[in-house]
């Protein structure tokens, strides 16, 4: 593609380098910004995306714009800052007359009502951080709808992979695995869960970036098939040369805990998606593109595994 220049924002990110790896496989111009952490190999811009000068002075002459930022997980700092940013990314694409590529999340759609949930899906969060997301989310489409910007949105599963510090597949469970100690989960046993591997969300963003027929609209992105934490347990042990088994933290010493440990509070508002099984359908963007092909789950947690432990060397 001519005259093509794609912006990251929140490069550092899993998912954001995970775009930025296919930008660059297909030899396409890369930005790569973030407040702090430059991006090896590619242009450098800092920017605070809360600064709307700095915004868009990180997204002039970009053909195409991801947003892929990560905010510190809590639901005060997401209601303060995602808003705001999402405004700023918006003026500054429609400045640039650039496409904005939104990673969103599943966390608008609330309880599960129907399974698999799909993008027509009821949206009725009952968590803080579900409430900002459908809000952030209706925000670009009232700016699409109102011909301010050209936009897709591609919304994700719960994620893991290479340097994924955010994942529930990270917290207290692989970070325990390389220590040496047995995972500690939030989740009920037996439940099953899809999941998407940061790679395969970066892939599936360029796809949609690069194809015009898709703005506008909300695709789910690909995931691999229902599998239990036992099972995903189980691959990150085999792939650690262990055998630990997950160690369940009953819901009555979680809630306790919560009142001492904010994350663990935050992580608790979010449980109810592992309550039940919890799956979800990508068949819409599976239709799509047809020849994508998804991870299976003992590649990318190895390749998880790795990248964590290159990390530590």
């Amino acid at each position: 593609m001519t005259n093509s220049l794609h912006t990251v924002l929140g490069a550092p990110g899993a998912v954001g380098q995970a775009v930025i790896n296919e930008l660059t496989r297909r030899k396409l111009p890369v930005r790569a910004v973030s407040r702090t952490t430059a991006v090896p190999e590619v242009e450098n811009i800092q920017a605070d995306l809360l600064n709307l000068t700095q915004t868009k002075a990180a997204v002039q002459g970009s053909s195409h714009v991801y947003l892929c930022v990560g905010l510190p997980y809590s639901a005060k700092v997401w209601k303060q800052d995602f808003p705001h940013i999402m405004k700023n990314v918006i003026a500054a694409c429609e400045v640039a007359s650039a496409t904005l590529v939104f990673l969103d999340n599943a966390y608008m759609y609330g309880p599960l009502l129907a399974s698999p949930i799909d993008e027509q899906h009821a949206q009725q969060p009952v968590a803080k951080k579900g409430e900002v997301r459908k809000v952030v989310t209706g925000i670009l489409l009232q700016a699409v709808a109102k011909r301010r910007v050209q936009a897709v949105v591609g919304r994700a599963a719960e994620f893991y992979g290479p340097q994924a510090i955010n994942s529930m597949l990270y917290i207290n469970f692989l970070e325990r695995l390389l220590r040496g100690k047995a995972p500690q989960v939030l989740v009920k046993s037996g439940i099953k869960h899809t999941y998407a591997y940061t790679e395969d969300i970066g892939r599936a963003l360029v796809l949609l970036a690069l194809d015009p027929s898709t703005y506008g609209s909300v695709w789910h992105l690909p995931v691999g098939q229902p599998i239990t934490i036992e099972e995903m347990t189980a691959m990150f042990s085999k792939a650690l040369s262990t055998d630990f088994k997950a160690n369940f933290m009953p819901s009555l010493l979680r809630h306790g805990l919560s009142w001492f440990i904010p994350p663990l509070r935050e992580v608790g508002e979010m449980l109810y998606q592992f309550e039940t099984d919890y799956m979800f359908s990508y068949d819409k963007f599976q239709k799509q593109f047809p020849k994508f092909e998804v991870t299976p789950y003992q590649d990318g947690v190895k390749n998880m595994v790795v990248s964590f432990q290159e990390q530590s060397v």
